[in-house]
This record gives C-alpha cells, structure tokens and sequence, in this order.
C-alpha cells in the first residue's frame, strides 16, 4: 500500500504529472511548487539589491550582487523540501520561504543584512511578481513556441494544398468548392493573430505594502521616494506598476492573458473537430505505424487520437482559464486567500494547454490529404455549381434566377451529365451558357488560391 502513496507518475492524481510528466517536464520547470519558491527568493534578493542602490542596505560588492542574483537559480531540491517543512509549522508559505533565505544567507559575507530581508513587504509584494515572471516565462519559452510551430506547420501545408480542390460545407451539406489550402490557412491566420497578441500582452506587477499604501516603508524612511522606488522596482522585471492597489495587486493583466490563451485554444479546438471530420470523411489519411493499435477487437481501426486528445485537453484547460478568469477579478475587501490558491493552478492549466498543442502537433504530422477520394466527393454533386448560374443569370437581369436555380437543384444531386442538360434548359444567351458548360467544381474556386497566398505572406511577414 506505501508503493501507492509515493508519488510517481503512476500514483500522480493528476495526468498532467502522471500520464503526460514526460510531455510538460520542461514545462514543470517554471510553474512547479519547486519554481514557485525559488522564484520568490529571486524576488527576495533582487529586493536587498534595489535596498542597496537607496542606500538603505550598506553597498553591495560585486560578487554580493551576483550571489544574490543566483539565490534564486540556484536553489536546491534540498532547500525547497526544507521550505515545505518550515511551511508545515508555519502553515505560511511565504514565510518559510522567508526563513530559509535568511538560512542560505547565514555564514556569507551578507549575513550582517539578514533583518532586511522581506522588510516592509507583505506576501502579496513577492508573489503578485512571482507568479507573472512564472507566467511570462512559461509562456516565452515553451507555450508560445509551441503554438509558433503549429501555424508554420499549418502554412506549410496550406502553401503545399493551396490549389488542391475541396468541397466546402457549410450546416454539414454540400456547398461549394473551395481549396485544402485555404480552409487550413483560415486557421493559421486566427492562430497567428491571437499569438502576437500573446507575444505583445504586457503584465503588471505591484510592490505597495499590506493594504497597498506602502505603510511601513514610508514609517521607517519618510524621507524616501517610495512610490519612484516602487515603479522602478516592477519595471526592473519587465512589468508596467500598478500603484493603486490593495493589498494584492489587481489580476486584469494575468485575466488578459488567460482570455488570450482561451482564444487560441478554442480556435486549436475548432481545427482539431474540422480534422477528425476530415479523417472521418477519409478526406485525409492517417500514417499507420507499426505496432500501434486502434481498438482492442477491431484490428482494422487507425482512430484520429492525437486530434481527439488535444481537444479534450485544451477544453480541460479553458474550463480552468474561465473559472481563472471568474475568481480572480473579485477579492473581500483588501484581500482574501481564495486567490491564492486559485491562482496555483497557473501550472495545471498551462500544462493542460501544452499538451493540447503538442497532441494536435504529432496528429498533424500523421495526416496528409486523400486527394483521390476528396476529388471524388467533389464530383459527386454538380449542384454545387448552382451558385454561379443564378448568380451570371443576375447579371443578365433574368428574372428572380435564384427561385430558377432552387427549383431545378435544391434537394437532389446532379451528375455532370445531368448538370450540362441543365444548362441547356436556362434562358440565357448561347455564349453564357457555354461558359457554364464548362465551369466544373474543380474551377470554381474564387479567388480561394489568392486568399491563400495572401495570408501566407501576411504570416509570413
């Protein structure tokens, strides 16, 4: 029963940690518990620092500064085990943290500023900073090159399908003809709008005392410009100040953030569903892989799962990212904890994300189009084509041509054959309908293959 209880990725209670450890563990190096505490030391020690540079600290040596620096890059295992101790007794996680920092410090030659470590702050000031530089980090450096990817994918296969033909539907029914290439490009445009979005949304970040008045600090040091102190603290790590705050710092920035990562996963969600009716329609063909299994009774079945399990991932992480969004924007007064540990599922929901975007990744590297069979369903139906004449019919002021073409296609399926005695039946002039004897599905495409390259290029730009 003990083998039970210790925690692997086995007896891990969430799959994230269990089931798919391996696909967000570079992941788990910015948003685990481990990266939470050593990324608040950071915080701590670039605190002493900016301390020092308003003379409130005595003068920092240069390898002072570096050391402090490192505190934060540097921790061990070891000593974020030790904060979880400490945390037991304390039942404080900022605290703990606090008291191990003062140990890591203890016999160096920055002992002797050991009270002025966490002075005048309160919790907030540390961890509003550390969980958007979490936030900001795991979105550089894994989230966003992942969602990159995809969109170059998507324009490469889009640059590659651009003139292939395809029929379009539009309420499940046969429509008209559009291209491969540009039903894929939709997506990488959406994509592509909403990552620059992502990449340009900016964060903010707080530094203003328990109720947001920077009490303490202004008490021991009147003379000190502490709001100046503050806004140049937040933008030494890249955030915009936020100086009217309570005791937390207000979650609108990480919320827009959030939304942001909502927009991308649904437009992801929607491409994922396209690809899997796609697959089913056997549009497009799945790379059989030796050794894999599709059923456990039916040998024959190659299952679109790549698809099928980054769509349940990604609407696992917008469930979270809404109820993100829904709890954070409200706190009791100067502050209540809800927040707190509400905002701790940063890493679930981003890890929910990731391994939404690398199952739709390995999916779309699987797949390639059924030309044959997708040429086929085009060729079915004629009626299609349907669109075009009453549309030539408006030009050449015949009467309601749309009521025409409805009595003649709506409901049935017209073959070529039957298409070109249709034609002959229109009241229209003998060169028109010989341009509409010629127009097949394969040729009325619009202006799909520019739109393509259009927003190829745009990407691309």
């Amino acid at each position: 029963m003990k083998e039970r209880t210790k925690l692997t990725e086995l007896t891990a209670i969430t799959p994230i940690d269990g089931r798919y450890r391996d696909r967000v563990v570079d992941l788990a190096s910015h948003v685990s518990e481990y990266s939470l505490i050593a990324t608040r030391i950071e915080v701590e020690a670039k605190y002493l620092i900016a301390l020092s540079d308003i003379k409130i600290v005595r003068p920092l040596k240069r390898n002072e500064r570096s050391k402090l620096n490192s505190f934060g890059s540097n921790l061990t295992l070891q000593s974020a085990r030790k904060v979880k101790r400490i945390e037991e007794e304390t039942r404080h996680d900022v605290k703990a943290m606090e008291l191990v920092f003062r140990s890591l410090v203890k016999g160096t030659s920055l002992e002797d500023i050991t009270e002025m470590i966490h002075f005048g702050l309160t919790s907030e000031d540390v961890n509003n900073l550390a969980y958007r530089l979490m936030l900001k980090r795991a979105t550089k450096h894994i989230c966003v090159p992942a969602i990159d990817h995809l969109v170059t994918e998507l324009v490469d296969r889009a640059e590659k399908y651009k003139s292939t033909p395809m029929l379009a539907r539009t309420h499940g029914q046969a429509a008209m003809p559009t291209t491969v290439g540009k039903e894929i490009i939709v997506f990488a445009a959406r994509l592509n709008k909403e990552l620059r979005d992502l990449k340009e949304r900016e964060l903010t970040g707080k530094l203003t005392g328990a109720v947001g008045n920077l009490n303490a600090l202004q008490f021991a040091y009147p003379k000190i410009d502490w709001l100046s102190f503050s806004q140049n603290f937040v933008r030494s790590f890249g955030f915009r100040p936020s100086l009217a705050t309570t005791q937390i710092n207000p979650y609108e920035d990480m919320i827009a953030h959030f939304q942001n990562y909502q927009r991308i996963n649904g437009i992801i969600i929607d491409f994922a569903q396209d690809m899997w009716r796609y697959v089913s329609d056997d549009w497009f063909v799945q790379e059989v892989r030796t050794g894999e299994r599709g059923s456990s009774t039916m040998p024959q079945k190659v299952n679109p799962i790549d698809f099928e399990n980054g769509e349940g991932n990604l609407t696992m992480a917008n469930g979270i990212f809404e109820t993100l969004s829904r709890k954070l924007s409200t706190s009791r007064l100067q502050r209540d904890l809800s927040d707190s540990t509400t905002i701790r599922n940063i890493g679930t929901v981003l890890g929910y994300s990731f391994v939404g975007y690398t199952s739709i990744l390995n999916g779309l590297s699987r797949v390639r189009p059924n030309e044959e069979q997708i040429a086929q369903d085009l060729n079915k139906d004629w009626a299609i084509l349907a669109e075009g004449a009453q549309t030539i019919m408006r030009t050449l002021g015949v009467d309601d041509p749309y009521s025409l073409m409805a009595s003649l296609t709506r409901g049935r399926h017209i073959d070529e054959a039957q298409w070109r005695t249709l034609v002959d039946q229109l009241p229209i002039p003998e060169e028109n309908r010989k341009t509409l004897r010629n127009l097949t599905p394969e040729t009325y495409l619009g202006n799909a293959v520019e739109i393509t390259e259009r927003a190829i290029e745009e990407i691309k730009s």
